[in-house]
């Protein structure tokens, strides 16, 4: 098999054998075809990839100014690559499991006030069906801390009003339910019962997708993750906001505002949907930071030079 024969392979079987999503695996295909790219231009032999040719790779990425994220990323789907390499059979030369990652500078998730977020939710026009929509669906954001493919995911009928909770599919396809406040209730409830429908009505072509989804665009399509992210950005702009916010900063102020009004990290593990505990734990670190913050805007002396941040 060449090169490209293996990559096509092992992103076939992220899908098939790990349940990847589809936006993951392509992801991991785009870093491959990069290193392939990079094998062909420098003439190195994949199957007899030196430690010092590795190094060689993520030293050009660094010189391109690529971020420690995205060199680690690729290093990573390179490491995956070489270890389903071995694991069929495919003799290679062992210098990628044996890569070490460049270190990154520790950086703490971006949240947003509750001002921000209220002045997010008040941009949207909730007379018009597509400015209701908006705010059903940042609503639904705030409330659950739900990824943005995980909304755009969701089907009419979708959310348990009943219950008052929804169920969302993550990486993995792997499920699990988060409850819904009132409010939150109340405006996907408008949504769903009205303006979901207009749209759908005023589409010339709805497609058989759009018929099901829960959020669905002025031409009758699911409104994919990309679609919705746009909905973000363009609220966001319309309410003054920083212009570095992103749907997942809904997703870690969720997470802080609960660990901050006390709830346990097993739990705030659950409602996020994290694989490994060691992912949520950064949000301890975020409400710790968000304590001293206010310990230093609150106490007397703060503006003495008082060290607060030492233990």
């Amino acid at each position: 098999m060449s090169l490209d024969e293996c990559i096509d392979a092992y992103v076939r079987g992220l899908e098939d054998v790990r349940g990847c999503s589809a936006n993951t695996s392509r992801a991991y295909g785009a870093d491959l075809a990069d290193f392939s790219r990079w094998a062909r231009r420098a003439g190195v032999d994949p199957f007899r990839l030196s430690h010092q040719e590795l190094r060689s790779y993520l030293g050009e990425l660094s010189r391109a100014r690529c971020s420690t994220a995205t060199i680690n990323r690729r290093l990573s789907a390179v490491r995956g690559l070489y270890s389903w390499m071995g694991s069929h059979g495919i003799e290679t030369s062992g210098a990628a499991a044996a890569a070490a990652s460049p270190k990154r500078a520790a950086r703490l998730p971006k949240t947003m006030s509750d001002e921000d977020a209220s002045r997010l939710l008040e941009a949207c026009d909730v007379a018009e069906p597509a400015g209701l929509r908006d705010r059903a669906f940042l609503e639904l954001l705030y409330a659950t801390g739900a990824r943005i493919s995980e909304a755009s995911a969701l089907d009419a009928g979708g959310v348990d009003y009943a219950a008052a909770q929804v169920k969302l599919f993550g990486k993995g396809s792997k499920e699990r339910v988060v409850p819904l406040y009132e409010s939150a209730l109340d405006w996907v409830a408008r949504y769903e019962g009205g303006a979901r429908g207009e749209l759908l009505a005023a589409a010339r072509r709805p497609s058989e997708d759009g018929r099901r989804a829960l959020f669905v665009s002025t031409r009758g399509n699911r409104m994919s993750a990309a679609a919705l992210r746009d909905v973000f950005e363009r609220r966001a702009a319309q309410a003054g906001l920083d212009a570095g916010l992103t749907p997942h900063a809904m997703r870690h102020t969720f997470a802080t505002e609960l660990l901050g009004g006390g709830a346990d990290l097993r739990s705030v593990q659950e409602l996020l949907g994290h694989e490994s505990l060691s992912t949520t734990q950064v949000y301890t670190h975020l409400s710790v930071e968000r304590l001293k913050d206010a310990a230093r805007a609150a106490h007397p002396r703060s503006s003495c030079g008082e060290d607060m941040g030492r233990d």
